[in-house]
């Protein structure tokens, strides 16, 4: 019998596998263990990294202080940004066709939120990469606490004679409702071209979070080989981890992002359709934000 590793190492294991496109076999050979104890190892951290860190790292925390850091960008009442992303992997052994995605390979869904600092507030995962992000939205339960009004501290501003709460940013392919807002598509006059332009700058703090995100945790962007129901929690682990280094400040090396962007060359990120349907309500409050940009834009 070999001694039990120690959990330093185990650790140390799992961030090496996490943060590596490297092989079971060669994080096994660099660690001088077996290769089926890399894989046990792996989840073994994940799991403890998501029972006991994902609840307290993985929150909302001060929504004043995110309502402030959107405002700076220059979005009034924002409490953050929301996006999907596709985690490549291996085509699963059952229902595989529904995880074709419309680029063509197998992958599933990580849908976040993200604050003004690109630290994810609230994640769900596990969708298979055929569904659209609007359907994953939907069932999240993010969607259900946002219809109910109980997400963020109730926080209404006025605008003109209209009343706005907190809203989070989406792109085209989310439903406009009165807390979400996304751009205008289709014919842009300078008024429309303002408020996505208002609305990009302040969205682009996602996407930026998930190139952080799978720029130091790399194995997210090989084919993960693990189980369905053992992905999601491998996933939920990275943005925890995310979230841990950006809030200590951990430095990001520029060659990570190099070899980042090589790897998820193989894999493109699908467009999800623009979605028009939309509520009464929710367009007064984006017809009254576009005024008020136009006004600020005037004043300046």
């Amino acid at each position: 019998m070999r001694a039990a590793l120690t959990v330093q190492k185990r650790v140390a294991i799992a961030l090496w596998k996490l943060a590596t496109p490297d092989s079971y076999r060669s994080v096994a050979n660099h660690f001088g263990v077996g290769k089926s104890t890399v894989g046990v190892v792996v989840m073994q951290v994940a799991k403890a990294i998501v029972k006991v860190l994902l609840p307290k790292v993985v929150t909302l925390g001060n929504a004043q202080v995110i309502i402030d850091g959107f405002a700076a960008m220059g979005f009034p009442n924002c409490g953050g940004a929301i996006d999907g992303t596709h985690i490549p992997i291996l085509g699963p052994d059952h229902q595989a066709s529904q995880y074709i995605n419309r680029k063509g390979y197998f992958s599933m869904v990580l849908q976040a939120l993200v604050d003004h600092r690109g630290r994810f507030t609230n994640i769900y995962v596990g969708w298979p990469g055929k569904v659209h992000d609007a359907r994953v939205f939907r069932n999240s339960g993010l969607f259900r606490r946002l219809q109910e009004g109980i997400y963020f501290p109730d926080h209404k501003i006025t605008l003109g004679d209209v009343e706005m709460p907190t809203v989070i940013l989406g792109d085209p392919a989310y439903p406009l409702m009165p807390w979400l807002m996304k751009p205008y598509t289709g014919a842009l006059d300078t008024e429309k071209e303002l408020f996505n332009y208002r609305l990009s700058k302040c969205r682009m703090v996602v996407e930026c979070a998930f190139g952080r995100l799978k720029g130091r945790w790399r194995s997210l962007l090989t084919r993960c080989d693990l189980s369905e129901t053992n992905i999601p929690i491998v996933i939920a682990a990275c943005c925890v981890l995310h979230n841990l280094c950006e809030s200590k400040g951990e430095t990001f090396m520029a060659g990570w992002e190099v070899e980042a962007n090589s790897l998820a060359a193989d894999y493109v990120q699908p467009d999800s359709r623009a979605i028009r349907r939309s509520q009464r309500d929710a367009l007064c409050i984006r017809e009254a934000l576009k005024a008020r940009f136009l006004s600020e834009q005037g004043n300046q």
